[in-house]
């Protein structure tokens, strides 16, 4: 139940859209309408309580028909107070005089935004499909140019809007033979250097996964299709959508002259489906400069969990190792020498079968002990979440999964640590039979880092590990332990008013409450912002549960497109009020 008192005032910002006030015996919200000022006040069942006499006269006056409301009375209809004698408290007059000092301020057209956002949304579409024609391959050195020409690409779209944009130099690659070339330039941009507005700085990748359409793609993976709703190509949610959601964000203030909020900086690359190779030394060196005064940084380069948004608040590390066991001086016939000779694909699969039982335990010594403890409140958060573990199932094409509960299989998911055995090269797999004793096999698999753990005590625990293993084999081969990858896992604050923010723009947006979620991948440039910059960070996603990044028939729908691109219009307002 509520009662309303509409006050006429020139303009209203939207600040007063999202006002909550606890006033004792009600709350006290309020919204814009039509140039009129609507402060809502819900009621308890009962208007009054008996130990409010301090501060309450016997009965007031509300509605049209001049209905009375006195003290234990109840508003059986809810109605709008007009010239109504409130009782004035204290808490009243604050409030009222706030509200209409306030109304002199621009006011935050969501409406205008959102309207501009959807009459657009064809012409999103179209800027879309050109990005996503590029082939910018960043794993393929033969597709170097067009991965430069999408950086260019991306420079002139942030430089027509007028911002300040720079190409930024990150040096060379090493290629396998020793060759060296030029890595792709980082883009960076800025819009808007108002001392008094916080800043946010923006990140995001335009590079993609390869792909051919003679992978199992139904369409061309570089010709954006649209089919029922969702926009399928190479690089459509992995990251080409959420980049041009963030420039259309922007653009769409432009558009109406409304004053950015707060300054937007963009730092765009061109390397992070291969490990963002140079963008760490890049921030380093730029940590004084382009993001000194950064005070939040953003990432959307992640996506839901189901149907329903989410904002991302963590991520896990991951440590990648090669295992190599090397024996004869060449490959043998296993005719003419199986049973003569160690073989070191034995001894490999031997010793890879001691990282982790059936049941997902891992066996490494330390790795467990160094977890931290699940705590309950963590444990309710993940039931809450929206998750159905049978389509889950059905959608990956197992029999079983290894956890029955929906809290346990996502805690294992996102906070637990697990071992992956991703191949093992040298090994024959090519169609046929061959009857070969390789000379030398490298096993390459990864162990997901999470919180309390360490790469690099975990590169002590897996090379002990195994070495002490392979001892117990008494195998002459020789056993070489390396890991390539250390990635650090990452965890925000779930209380942090980014956060807040975040979860007010996607209900206002979305009309829902986010989950709260974490990302069972690696996302290593949100911990290197965090190392290097000390910034605070939000993940906010607009990418479907379904999109299948990195797969074949990889998608954005249109809807998530476009809904994205209003979500960052409404968030680059809310996170000014942080």
């Amino acid at each position: 139940m509520y009662i309303e008192l509409r006050i006429v005032v020139p303009r209203i910002p939207y600040t007063v859209y999202r006002l909550f006030i606890d006033i004792q015996y009600s709350r006290a919200v309020s919204r814009q309408c039509s140039g009129v000022l609507v402060l809502r006040i819900e009621l308890d069942t009962v208007l009054f309580q008996p130990d409010e006499e301090e501060f309450i006269p016997e009965c007031i006056n509300y509605g049209h028909r001049r209905q009375k409301a006195c003290r234990g009375s109840r508003i059986e209809q809810p109605d709008v107070l007009s010239g109504a004698s409130l009782p004035v408290t204290m808490l009243h007059f604050l409030l009222l005089s706030t509200l209409l000092l306030m109304a002199q301020a621009d006011p935050f057209q969501l409406d205008a935004l959102i309207q501009y956002v959807d009459s657009h949304q064809d012409e999103y579409v179209e800027t879309l499909r050109d990005w996503v024609a590029v082939e910018s391959d960043s794993s393929d050195v033969l597709k170097r140019a067009e991965l430069e020409h999408m950086m260019d690409i991306t420079a002139e779209k942030l430089r027509k809007m007028g911002g300040k944009v720079e190409l930024v130099d990150i040096g060379d690659q090493e290629l396998s033979d020793g060759t060296k070339i030029p890595l792709p330039k980082v883009v960076t941009a800025q819009f808007g250097s108002d001392s008094s507005k916080r800043t946010v700085c923006i990140y995001g990748h335009v590079d993609v996964q390869p792909a051919k359409k003679e992978d199992g793609w139904a369409t061309d993976p570089y010709n954006l299709t649209e089919i029922n709703g969702n926009l399928y190509g190479r690089g459509a949610s992995d990251n080409k959508a959420p980049v041009l959601a963030w420039i259309h964000a922007v653009e769409a203030y432009q558009a109406l002259n409304m004053e950015l909020p707060v300054n937007v900086k963009y730092i765009l690359e061109g390397m992070e489906e291969t490990g963002s190779n140079g963008l760490d030394a890049m921030i380093s060196q730029h940590n004084h400069t382009f993001f000194s005064d950064v005070d939040y940084i953003i990432i959307s380069d992640c996506g839901w969990l189901s149907r329903k948004p989410a904002l991302t608040y963590g991520t896990r590390g991951n440590c990648y190792f090669l295992a190599e066991v090397e024996g004869p001086k060449q490959d043998l016939h296993s005719g003419v020498f199986g049973g003569t000779v160690f073989e070191p694909m034995t001894d490999l699969i031997g010793i890879l079968d001691t990282l982790i039982d059936s049941s997902g335990k891992i066996l490494i010594p330390g790795i467990n002990e160094a977890v931290a403890a699940l705590t309950e409140e963590e444990m309710k958060l993940y039931e809450g979440i929206e998750f159905d573990l049978e389509s889950y199932q059905r959608k990956i094409g197992v029999d079983r999964l290894m956890y029955s509960s929906k809290a346990d299989l996502l805690a294992h998911r996102w906070r637990y640590p697990t071992v992956s055995i991703h191949g093992i090269e040298g090994a024959f797999s090519a169609p046929g039979t061959k009857t070969v004793i390789p000379a030398k096999v490298i096993a390459k698999f990864s162990i997901r880092q999470v919180p309390d753990m360490d790469p690099l005590l975990v590169e002590k625990q897996v090379s002990d590990h195994l070495n002490a293993e392979f001892a117990k084999r008494n195998s002459p081969n020789k056993l070489k332990v390396t890991m390539v990858i250390g990635a650090k896992p990452w965890v925000a604050d779930l209380k942090d008013s980014l956060y807040e923010a975040g979860k007010r723009a996607v209900k206002t947006v979305l009309g829902a409450d986010p989950d709260m979620i974490r990302e069972g991948g690696t996302i290593p440039i949100a911990r290197t912002f965090q190392d290097v910059t000390g910034k605070r960070i939000i993940m906010l996603p607009i990418g479907g549960f379904d999109d299948g990044l990195h797969s074949q028939n990889e998608k954005m729908s249109r809807y998530n497109y476009i809904e994205g691109t209003k979500l960052f219009v409404a968030y680059l307002h809310e996170v000014a009020q942080v």
